[in-house]
């Protein structure tokens, strides 16, 4: 089996890939040229030189089609985007282009060179907005309230789209918060567990967070990337959710961080700056088709999932100040305190 990755640099991608490749497929990934390129996920899996990549640009179709003739694959898996919410409202019509159209310009190259590949998009709960009825599955109504959540509901009515139109195998797995100790600094959990393992070993004094009352559903990537490859195995596409069925807020994840290292809880603090201008106030998933047509279900209960990510936080810093040199994200990134931010009254 041949497959191509688009978003192997992220989280989620780096997780299919290792998943792929153990399973004997051959791997191709695409990556976004920079100057500076971001491969660090990849090298702590020790796979960068198992992964055939190739250059393409999400904005060209251009490069898309000669991706896929270069790679030739049995499936494809689009996981790139712009997945940092509250910069999708700093930058909404690029996250647009890159989170939305770019999966219409994914499917259309997929379409011209060979309709017979398998496509998985992967969706997002940030499609169902501030919805009503919980738990959320396949069919509850979506109405996103961020630039980011726009553009990964044209991303699956697109999915749908070519299904539909084309006969095409197109799937869209709506994932609810995928969490890992690969997780970008960027988000909430990361920047919670990176932080406490700061301040238990002496390198920060405090942790300073948004809206702490939002509740998600978070689960770990690695049983995720289970269900997905489920997915493609079905003889015919279907969408799926992807969760936990359990949530809690934000600050029961930093009190739980905290506690788990031994840490007062007066060491969080919050700051509007890190607020969104809207938020979703709680997301909670069903998946109870997957579990009835995939056999699929979470293992990893929450306080788990914390303990997990915090645990190797603090292993990162405490090899990082014993002089180790490892692949990382966190000691290059810059101060929060000192980007300038939208501040959202």
């Amino acid at each position: 089996m041949r497959v191509l990755l688009s978003g192997v640099t992220g989280q989620v991608g780096a997780y299919m890939a290792d998943f792929l490749l153990k399973k004997g497929y051959k791997v191709f990934a695409t990556f976004r040229r920079a100057s500076s390129p971001n491969f660090w996920r990849i090298m702590t899996f020790g796979i960068e030189d198992k992964i055939e990549l190739i250059p393409a640009d999400l904005t060209d179709i251009t490069s898309l089609i000669e991706a896929i003739k270069t790679s030739d694959p049995d499936e494809i898996y689009n996981f790139a985007a712009s997945s940092y919410v509250a910069d999708s409202f700093e930058c909404p019509l690029a996250n647009i282009d890159i989170t939305g159209n770019a999966v219409m310009r994914f499917l259309e190259a997929t379409r011209i060179v060979n309709k017979d590949i398998k496509f998985f998009q992967m969706s997002s709960s940030e499609q169902y907005g501030n919805s009503k009825d919980f738990p959320l599955n396949e069919n509850s109504p979506m109405n996103p309230v961020s630039p980011y959540g726009i553009a990964k509901l044209m991303g699956h009515h697109a999915i749908n789209t070519y299904r539909q139109s084309y006969g095409m195998f197109t799937v869209a797995g709506i994932i609810f918060n995928t969490e890992s100790p690969l997780r970008g600094l960027d988000f909430v959990t990361r920047k919670i567990t990176n932080a406490v393992a700061k301040i238990k070993l002496g390198l920060q004094d405090e942790l300073v967070l948004g809206n702490v009352y939002a509740i998600r559903d978070w689960g770990l990537v690695s049983e995720y990337i289970e269900g997905i490859a489920k997915m493609m195995e079905l003889d015919e596409p279907q969408d799926f959710v992807l969760a936990t069925g359990e949530s809690a807020t934000v600050l029961k994840f930093a009190h739980m961080a905290t506690q788990h290292v031994g840490l007062d809880e007066s060491v969080i603090k919050t700051d509007k700056k890190y607020s969104r201008p809207i938020d979703i106030n709680k997301l909670q998933g069903d998946y109870t088709k997957a579990n009835t047509l995939l056999d699929w279900a979470p293992k990893t209960k929450f306080n788990d999932l914390v303990k997990l990510m915090v645990d190797a936080d603090l292993k990162r810093w405490q090899d990082y100040l014993d002089g180790k040199h490892f692949p990382w994200d966190a000691y290059l990134y810059p101060n929060e305190a000192k980007v300038l931010r939208r501040i959202n009254n």
